[in-house]
């Protein structure tokens, strides 16, 4: 049971018109502020928000209460999971009554996460090893320079056990660091999770690193290794550069959803930073959910192969229980030998935008389904 005096203290320090702002365009009236409602479509602004009082009401549908009530309302949780939501946002450890306490806190592992990155992009910066250098060449050769590097906090991971002791000498123990999947166990003790790869680090919603993506400069498989399900971290919930894209989603008016990270690094280069990708994973309706968060358009890209379709398919179904005649989805489809990272490179950045004019609306990609396998000469 969380505390009273927790919910308290998370309630202190969210500030509710900042938490509100991040997804609601809000206009200042007085000492109050208004917009259009998040939980409903409207036109004409009814959604009052009160910093003084700490309270928010819509005058349209009238949903409204505290900030654990908005919280409860935007993320579909219960009240207790909201007090954690806001506990973690605002850095703050809970102490339940009547549970033990299950491994390192929270805000440790986001540390031991944070030194790794800082770690993984250090190394990829500045050591002159063979490791490194390749990975240097590797990200150049997909148009990734430093500066590039630097903004996404990309890094190489030499293994070996230099992560481990890294760690071990910034003041982290072996549970923290186990715990965060930055290792795996084993008689000889720990050996580090990544090796030779290039890393991409994976922030949550708030941009605080939770876990990573590394691949292979060669051809060993897998191509792509991503962290394992943590207390911090869990694919199904989590897009890449999400972090990034928010405000790009309400500039473009929409959110692109990519395959994989080179394509959301590619095309923020080339002016698309509202793109964001899967985690190795399909998309799921939290994935769904959460973007319609901050859009209410969102287009997935895939190739246009059979892996691709297939991964259309199950977006198709993670979707259709959300939208709605105000919240559009839609299906781009590249040709079979291109994902947008290759496409952009290869025709630049207006034959891309033109490829997104031209995306199929969930309708009629539905209707294209159910006709797969059909034989028109039968009926």
């Amino acid at each position: 049971m969380i505390t009273g005096e927790d919910k308290e203290k998370v309630r202190q320090a969210t500030d509710l018109l900042q938490l509100v702002s991040e997804t609601v365009e809000l206009r200042q009236r007085g000492h109050d502020f208004w917009g259009c409602c998040p939980f409903h479509h409207e036109k004409s602004p009814s959604f009052h928000v009160i910093p003084s009082s700490g309270l928010w009401k819509c005058f349209g549908c009238g949903a409204g209460g505290d900030v654990f009530a908005y919280v409860m309302r935007r993320e579909g949780l219960d009240f207790a999971d909201s007090v954690r939501y806001l506990a973690d946002r605002a850095g703050i450890e809970l102490t339940e009554e009547g549970s033990a306490r299950r491994g390192p806190r929270r805000n440790r592992l986001v540390e031991c996460v944070s030194a790794a990155r800082d770690y993984y992009s250090l190394t990829l910066m500045r050591d002159r090893g063979e490791g490194p250098g390749a990975a240097r060449r590797y990200l150049a050769g997909r148009g990734f320079g430093s500066t590039v590097c630097r903004r996404w906090h990309l890094g190489f991971a030499p293994g070996r056990g230099r992560l481990v002791s890294h760690l071990r000498n910034k003041g982290f123990s072996d549970e923290e660091i186990l715990a965060a999947d930055l290792a795996l166990g084993g008689r000889g003790g720990l050996r580090d999770r990544f090796f030779d790869r290039a890393m991409f680090p994976i922030d949550d919603e708030q941009g605080r690193p939770i876990g990573f993506g590394g691949r292979v400069l060669g051809d060993e498989k897998p191509k792509y290794l991503n962290s394992p399900e943590t207390p911090l971290f869990s694919k199904g919930h989590e897009l890449y550069g999400l972090f990034e894209a928010r405000t790009a989603m309400r500039q473009h008016g929409f959110a692109l959803v990519t395959e994989g990270y080179m394509d959301v690094v590619a095309l923020a280069q080339m002016d698309f930073g509202n793109a964001v990708a899967t985690l190795g994973t399909a998309c799921t309706p939290e994935h769904v959910r959460k973007l319609f968060r901050f859009t209410d358009h969102v287009v997935f890209s895939f190739d246009g192969d059979a892996a691709g379709r297939r991964a259309a398919r199950k977006a198709l179904d993670a979707a259709l229980p959300h939208a709605t005649d105000t919240r559009s989805v839609k299906f781009l489809f590249l040709p079979p030998e291109h994902d947008p990272d290759s496409y952009i490179r290869t025709y630049g950045k207006d034959a891309f935008a033109e490829q997104i004019q031209q995306a199929l609306p969930l309708s009629r990609f539905v209707i294209e389904t159910a006709q797969e396998g059909c034989d028109p000469s039968s009926t």
